[in-house]
């Protein structure tokens, strides 16, 4: 059964409140961990795009916390395996995190491009959750996403779609749309990030863009991107902007999941690190009205959780994005090599 974001957002509050207690009781026996140095941060896709602009209001706030800087490195590529990789290279020392989307981290191994890896190679932070928008120029011959899907589906490769990769946001998002309208063929651009993707739709390098709603708002206020449809089945409210229809109008059953985003510590770091970042995630992110602003300001969803809170809230998305590379041929290992049963869409152990 589909689930509004809502719904599921709810659900993820109510976890994170059974938990409270004894998460606060684990904190208060852990030692804290004083950084001595600064705190190397890659974003390993480029500036300008979902995961950079969250991580770039997130850093300052723990780099407060933690009184040592935090610095955000961008090194894109290969859809964020890249820059992945250089984090699970680095010394488990703490002192070199990542951040992306929990999709990505999560599934790479199932895309071929991180062989090995899994959900559980990370302690997850998770501090928005975004929608992809399906936009064109302001110019441009389609005024709604019916007469799009129209064209996509017998224009096909002569519509191109720019995105920041296969594996990105856009990229799973025009892939998707494509299973739920049973299929339809589509030129890909790719580029180095969300934003450059917007940016270069809306200069009319591509005829569309189906990349994140926070690396197009500012395009859309401005006017150089029309928006069509948003992936959820409620309307995207934007300030000075039109609600922006919802993709069941068009394709009422078509699978939904949100997509979040935060930062990532590599698994066996010394306990110490993760029981001050939770205590930081706690007390300062989940608070954070410069994080809760910025999602009201670009469409996001102020949505922060940690541990297993955060692991249980990533799955459905995980488990969607998984599975529907198996439906593209996009798959090199099978789903079931990171523990996901795609005949019943659910987490099975391995």
């Amino acid at each position: 059964m589909k689930q509004s974001l809502r719904t599921v957002l709810a659900s993820g509050s109510a976890l994170l409140t059974l938990g409270t207690g004894m998460i606060f009781a684990q904190m208060a026996q852990a030692q804290e961990w004083k950084p001595d140095r600064p705190i190397n941060l890659i974003v390993p896709w480029g500036a300008g795009g979902s995961t950079d602009q969250v991580t770039r209001v997130t850093a300052p706030i723990l780099a407060e916390a933690l009184g040592v800087e935090v610095v955000v490195v961008n090194q894109p590529g290969a859809s964020g395996a890249i820059g992945t990789q250089e984090v699970l290279n680095a010394p488990r020392d703490g002192y070199t995190w990542t951040a992306n989307a929990i999709a990505n981290n999560a599934t790479y191994s199932v895309t071929g491009l991180l062989e090995g890896t899994d959900i559980d190679d990370w302690h997850i932070y998770l501090s928005v959750a975004n929608v992809p928008v399906v936009s064109v120029p302001a110019d441009s011959e389609f005024t709604d996403f019916g007469q799009l899907l129209e064209a996509l589906k017998t224009r096909g490769n002569e519509i191109t779609v720019a995105t920041a990769g296969i594996t990105s946001s856009g990229g799973t998002a025009i892939a998707a749309l494509s299973d739920a309208a049973e299929g339809f063929n589509y030129n890909m651009i790719t580029y180095d990030g969300g934003g450059p993707a917007a940016i270069a739709t809306a200069s009319g390098e591509a005829m569309a863009t189906t990349q994140l709603a926070v690396e197009q708002t500012e395009l859309i206020r401005g006017g150089r991107l029309k928006p069509l449809a948003v992936l959820s089945d409620k309307p995207l409210e934007l300030d000075g902007v039109d609600p922006i229809p919802p993709i069941t109008n068009w394709l009422p059953d078509m699978p939904l999941a949100p997509d979040y985003f935060g930062i990532f510590i590599p698994a066996g770091v010394p306990d110490e690190v993760i029981a001050t970042m939770d205590k930081i995630w706690a007390e300062k992110v989940m608070n954070s009205e410069e994080i809760k602003t910025y999602a009201e300001t670009f469409g996001a969803v102020f949505a922060p959780s940690y541990g297993a809170e955060a692991r249980a809230l990533a799955m459905p998305v995980v488990i969607l994005e998984a599975c529907s590379s198996v439906e593209r041929g996009e798959a090199v290992n099978d789903p079931s090599t990171i523990g996901i049963d795609c005949e019943t869409r659910t987490e099975v152990g391995m």
